[in-house]
């Protein structure tokens, strides 16, 4: 047997000392909802370099184990573009031993809920069941991580993908934000379409995709991840005989902070009749803390409701959307706004989005950040009782950070954060947009 390496061993959650009002926020969320606010963080690594964590809770209803692999857009060349999202697809096309038919059917058998999905800086394979079939599920999701790549499966998929590309240049919000993307970036890695072009997957081969998974796929760059009640010790003994054998390949990524920044463009299509408009600015990366103080200040220039984009927008009648989102990446970050409306409207509604991207700092009020404060409380909640959920959280986190952080903590960050905070990093990162993109009607 393949020996481990233990990297702390079990460690129960030490409370933090958090604010005032997120001490209020965190007893409410548990007082009202029953959220089990202690649960045993537990990770071992293998020898191979394999990590395995999990949050153990014995009195959940329910256990979620997911594989995590540090790879996905950013990661490929621009001629392999969407090759990990393929490969997300061929994973479950069956191994050696097991087709595609059996594999869906065992999973069915069990009644797990299992998917997997691709992004820019990971892929992840994932499911959801009983306690009782968490072993089950694991030898499922632990076989199929070492799949057949099959030429004919291969040739099949690839017609799938392109119908995909397809299908999403039919969305007027995806191909304004692919362009945008590729553009803010420069044509580079961080701003490569998940699914790849319809040159890419069309020139893409099955051995460009087997040199890809046996440079990427290794022990050395994949987190499985597990959470609610369940034997961690025996999950280990299963993972190592079923992972242990996994190779090192020392995978790595370009961590260097790219030029970006755009300007402005415009795209024309005949199959639209609204307007449609994106700006991208940079923001902090998932491992700088002043994210928490980005994402506030994201809700409150451009949450679904009572934002600032909102007010000045929708309920005045002048566009359809008005949202704003903050999006940190390893190394890196994005601050989007996005508004659509009639074309004839689109200069107005662009300069009131810079009149509220301007105004920002200055606006900001204790009311705003008390008001999203509470909204915490149903987000805490929400991935408090879940273990799917927490599984989920934890895999993304150590995968991308390297790092295992409570959600109560996370919360205490969050309630620490003040108006000069928020003020901080808007001037830090200027929040008016360096890339800005409009698509338009034809006509």
């Amino acid at each position: 047997m393949v020996g481990r390496v233990s990297s702390g061993g079990a460690s129960t959650i030490k409370r933090s000392e958090p604010s005032i009002p997120c001490r209020r926020l965190a007893a409410v969320a548990a007082r009202r909802y029953d959220v089990p606010m202690e649960i045993e963080f537990k990770t071992e690594r293998l020898t191979n370099g394999l990590t395995i964590i999990a949050e153990c809770d014995d009195d959940a209803h329910s256990a979620a184990a997911g594989f995590f692999v540090r790879t996905g857009a950013r990661d490929e060349t621009r001629a392999l573009m969407g090759v990990s999202h393929f490969l997300e697809h061929m994973m479950f096309k069956g191994t050696d031993e097991i087709s595609a038919d059996e594999l869906n059917r065992r999973f069915d058998e069990i009644g797990a809920r299992n998917n997997a999905y691709t992004s820019g800086d990971l892929t992840a394979f994932h499911a959801h069941v009983l306690p009782e079939r968490l072993g089950e599920v694991m030898e499922l999701l632990g076989t199929m991580m070492r799949p057949a790549l099959r030429d004919d499966d291969f040739v099949t998929e690839k017609g799938v993908i392109l119908e995909e590309i397809a299908m999403y240049k039919d969305n007027p919000f995806t191909v304004l934000y692919e362009e945008a993307m590729q553009r803010h970036y420069g044509g580079g890695p961080h701003g490569h379409r998940v699914l790849g072009t319809e040159a890419s997957i069309k020139s893409l081969t099955s051995g460009h995709m087997r040199r890809y998974f046996d440079a990427r796929y290794s022990s050395d760059n994949t987190v499985v991840a597990m959470a609610g009640k369940l034997d961690f010790q025996r999950c280990v003994e299963q993972i190592e005989s079923l992972c242990g054998a996994w190779e090192v390949t020392n995978a790595t990524r370009d961590l260097d902070e790219p030029d970006s920044g755009a300007g402005r463009f415009e795209l024309r299509d005949e199959k639209v009749s609204r307007a449609y408009m994106i700006g991208i600015s940079a923001a902090p990366p998932l491992n700088d803390d002043r994210r928490y103080a980005a994402m506030l200040a994201s809700q409150i220039l451009g949450s679904s409701d009572n934002s600032r984009l909102h007010w000045a927008l929708i309920e005045s009648g002048l566009a359809d959307e008005a949202q704003a989102e903050y999006h940190g990446r390893e190394g890196l970050g994005e601050q989007f706004v996005y508004a659509s409306g009639a074309p004839e409207r689109a200069d107005e509604i662009w300069s009131l989005v810079e009149r509220e991207l301007s105004s920002l700092a200055d606006s900001v009020s204790e009311d705003d950040l008390a008001r999203l404060r509470e909204r915490m409380v149903t987000g805490v909640t929400l991935s408090g009782e879940r273990p799917a959920d927490r599984m989920q959280r934890i895999g993304r986190q150590w995968t991308l950070l390297g790092a295992y952080l409570p959600l109560e903590e996370e919360l205490a960050r969050i309630g620490r954060i003040g108006v000069n905070d928020v003020r901080d990093v808007l001037r830090a990162f200027d929040p008016n947009p360096t890339t800005i993109g409009v698509l338009l009607p034809a006509s």
